[in-house]
């Protein structure tokens, strides 16, 4: 690679909404810069499956001839058939396995073999469709978003330009509407003519710039697109009146349309101003996200003294400081000072959390109270942060089945417009050649089905930034059709209905050994495993004690939802000694008490200890539970715990259905039997021993801050200790279902009623400009109600019900 090249972190720190227009086909051998693989984390992850085999650290070893997943943002689109021109471009390259391009996020997701292709191979394939690519990084900087500012003034003195000049038209044209043969001389008339024609020439120029360039490039590739017939509306309605203007005795001298052309661009730059305005508002979630990392932190010099560093430079084992009111900068500790933080974006708790000396900060979260010394242990990718930043662009970038439905349709759909021009234009010729013209322009103009392709992604989009503000991620946006349909919900019970942690009461042992000695040894085998009740051993040895256990695991393996076993040998000991802990039937003993939840630990020799936990049923579950069944669903409890045990939560919570003993494969099979019964199932677990269920439910939500958000197999992750987000997500996805059928119902109707009217010659070219931006508008505006969040579902939880079915 040439050392001349520039960093990445001048390219891939951008977010879609910011990324510049700059990054041209011009940029090629910036393009090189991000073939190293040491580059790729900055924009996309390995295949977690590839990954977990080969035992890979992102983008090391093996990861450089694996299978990627990257993110872009995506270039000068502006509807779904822009969508398809990349996605066919990216294709097309050889090693691209997958590509999706979401015409509302303007974002690509692309999975691609590291073995058979780099990434600037699609880079260029993209930018040589006329779509350059930006590498989604995890944060935008301020020249970007200097830039995206840019680009917005841009359009505003595109749409100022047009208004004026069609208000000067409009005058112009006014007294040829009201004037009664004799009242103007021709000489007057003409005049007339040729100032609209001056004043039309800065909207055609400079105005309709988007447009044509757009439909240029559609034509150089061979593709049809959204602005193709706008780009022919608008020159056809332009050489008509320059006929007109030109030959006013000519077969096409009858009539100028100049007020018509210059109304037509000033109601669709309108509509997309505002199209484009909202869909940042309602679609913004992840860019505010995104932005919640500060530019630069004081780092701690080995002299002593603080530095000022870029963000990007930290490492692991850094100490910073963070001021009040700061951002902290990636996961870490707080070595020194007391403070509060506002986690209200990564753990949907809106109140401020109390972080003392002691407590572990998270990347993303601001600092409210004091100043505050921070060792950082996670950066870049290992955060939490930059896990949920990359679970919401995937959903950004994913097309749900009636998103995918409605893009199927759009492209024929454009090609019928233009026939049906054509065909309007044939049968109005031998009347009037130059009505017949204005009927095919009206035609092209009033059917370009830009408000089909917004009616479901901009929709789901408005509503998983309110999940998101309001502490749920959704990581497939599908989910949320089938979250809108379901009629029975699954709980799982520990760290779900009951806290993330259960709480050790006390200790049985066997003879001669100390319950001190016996919760070591669980501890150390328990620090091997996420599950809560493994967390719970190893938080009360760790409260006791303050020190790790002196004891070392080999050979660790776990078996989900029964327990884990390994090797356990003492330092500098010769023998080791095989160990399981778990459930009385992994474990191999009987309990000491069936009405009490325990855990137990055996070696060879059998019964070690049996250790008693206190669960804790979440403070809302049963407020969650009677609002779920308010909205008509069926509750039902899968607990791996003791039958009794399961049953006495389900009825603290008020939950009807509660079986306990179950293995995973136990809830897989339940899943199955109601499915087959023809149940929609929506599951919500804790996202470690559940995920076979979590993935075949039709929804599912990973609950719990254990979750790594990564491998997650649910379709939502809840990231505070929430359980009321459950029916607010159901009710929300309700109403996001009611939305897009409101809007794909209002984009047929619209084209049925409009398209019989402009071939009957009874739609001028103008109003198929309002009636055009209006319905993109429309759709827009509709979406932008579910916006209002997942904080508002809460008090339409209860009525939701009967409403959403």
């Amino acid at each position: 690679m040439q050392a001349s090249l520039a960093p990445l972190s001048a390219l891939s720190s951008r977010s879609p909404a910011s990324a510049p227009a700059s990054f041209a086909p011009a940029d090629e051998q910036n393009w090189q810069v991000l073939d190293d693989p040491a580059e790729w984390p900055a924009f996309g992850q390995p295949d977690p499956i590839e990954k977990a085999e080969k035992g890979e650290q992102g983008g090391q070893g093996d990861g450089a001839t694996g299978r990627w997943t990257s993110h872009a943002a995506v270039q000068g689109m502006h509807c779904a058939a822009c969508a398809f021109t990349v996605e066919a471009a990216l294709l097309g390259v050889p090693g691209v396995i997958e590509a999706q391009v979401s015409a509302a996020s303007r974002r690509a997701r692309v999975v691609w073999s590291a073995a058979a292709t780099r990434p600037s191979r699609w880079f260029e394939a993209a930018a040589a469709a006329g779509y350059p690519l930006l590498p989604a990084g995890i944060r935008p900087d301020s020249a970007q978003r200097a830039q995206r500012a840019q680009d917005l003034r841009m359009a505003l003195w595109r749409w100022l330009v047009s208004g004026l000049c069609m208000m000067q038209v409009m005058m112009y044209a006014y007294p040829a509407y009201i004037a009664r043969p004799g009242d103007m001389t021709a000489d007057a008339a003409q005049l007339l003519r040729w100032a609209s024609w001056v004043l039309t020439l800065p909207v055609v120029l400079f105005s309709c710039g988007p447009f044509f360039r757009s439909a240029w490039r559609d034509l150089r590739t061979g593709s049809v697109g959204m602005d193709l017939p706008v780009a022919f509306g608008v020159l056809v309605t332009f050489a008509v009146s320059s006929a007109a203007t030109f030959d006013a005795g000519g077969p096409l001298g009858g009539e100028v349309y100049f007020d018509s052309l210059t109304m037509f661009v000033f109601f669709l730059l309108t509509g997309r101003w505002l199209e484009a305005r909202l869909r940042d508002r309602t679609a913004g979630s992840l860019e505010a996200l995104m932005n919640r990392l500060p530019d630069g932190i004081d780092r701690l010099a080995p002299d002593g003294s603080w530095t000022r560093v870029a963000v990007r430079r930290l490492a692991a084992g850094d100490v910073v400081r963070v001021r009040p009111g700061e951002a902290f900068p990636a996961d870490g500790l707080v070595i020194e000072g007391d403070t509060s933080a506002d986690e209200a974006l990564l753990t949907g708790e809106s109140r401020p959390v109390p972080r003392p000396c002691g407590d572990r900060v998270l990347a993303g979260s601001h600092n409210l109270s004091a100043v505050v010394r921070v060792r950082i242990e996670s950066v870049g990718e290992g955060t939490r942060f930059a896990q949920i930043v990359r679970l919401m662009e995937s959903a950004a970038a994913s097309k749900p089945r009636l998103a995918l439905l409605a893009d199927r349709v759009a492209r024929p759909f454009l090609v019928a417009v233009l026939a049906s021009a054509a065909l309007a234009a044939l049968f109005w010729w031998q009347a009037d050649p130059g009505k017949a013209l204005m009927v095919a322009v009206a035609v092209l103009i009033v059917t370009c089905p830009c408000a089909l392709s917004l009616a479901t992604p901009a929709a789901m989009l408005a509503s998983a930034g309110a999940l998101a503000r309001g502490g749920v991620l959704t990581s497939n946006l599908q989910a949320l059709e089938a979250l809108a349909s379901v009629d029975t919900v699954v709980f799982d019970k520990t760290g779900t209905l009951t806290g993330d942690i259960p709480r050790l009461e006390r200790v049985y042992c066997r003879q001669g050994l100390r319950p001190g000695d016996a919760l070591e040894m669980a501890a150390a085998l328990g620090a091997q495993s996420l599950h809560p009740v493994a967390r719970a051993l190893v938080n009360a040895w760790q409260a006791q004690f303050r020190s790790p256990p002196d004891w070392t695991v080999e050979q660790a393996g776990e078996t989900a939802g029964l327990g884990l076993e390994g090797v356990m040998r003492r330092p500098k000991a010769s023998a080791g000694r095989f160990m399981r802990l778990g459930s009385p039937g992994f474990c191999e003993v009987e309990p000491l008490d069936v009405n009490t939840a325990q855990v137990h630990l055996s070696d060879d020799e059998g019964w070690v200890a049996s250790f008693v936990l206190a669960e804790e049923l979440r403070p809302d579950a049963a407020a969650a539970v009677a609002a779920l069944r308010a909205q008509g669903l069926t509750v039902r409890l899968l607990s791996g715990d003791r039958d009794s045990a399961a049953r006495e939560i389900g009825a603290r919570a008020g939950i009807d259905f509660a079986e306990g003993d179950c293995t995973p494969e136990d809830k897989l099979a339940v899943l199955w039997r109601l499915q087959a019964e023809g149940r929609q199932i929506a599951m919500v677990g804790d996202g470690l021993n559940d995920g076979p269920s979590l993935a075949r439910a039709n929804a599912s939500f990973a609950f719990g801050r254990a979750v790594p958000l990564s491998q997650a197999r649910a379709d939502f992750v809840v990231l505070g200790d929430r359980l009321a987000t459950v029916p607010e997500a159901i009710a929300q996805a309700r109403k996001t279902l009611r939305v897009v059928r409101q809007n794909l119902g209002w984009a047929a109707g619209y084209n049925a009623l409009c398209v019989p009217l402009a071939v009957a010659g009874w739609l001028p070219a103008w109003l198929a400009g309002l009636g055009m931006a209006a319905s993109s508008l429309v759709v827009v505006l509709n979406a932008a109600r579910l916006a209002g969040g997942a904080a508002a579902a809460a008090t339409a939880t209860a009525a939701g019900g009967e409403a959403g079915r």
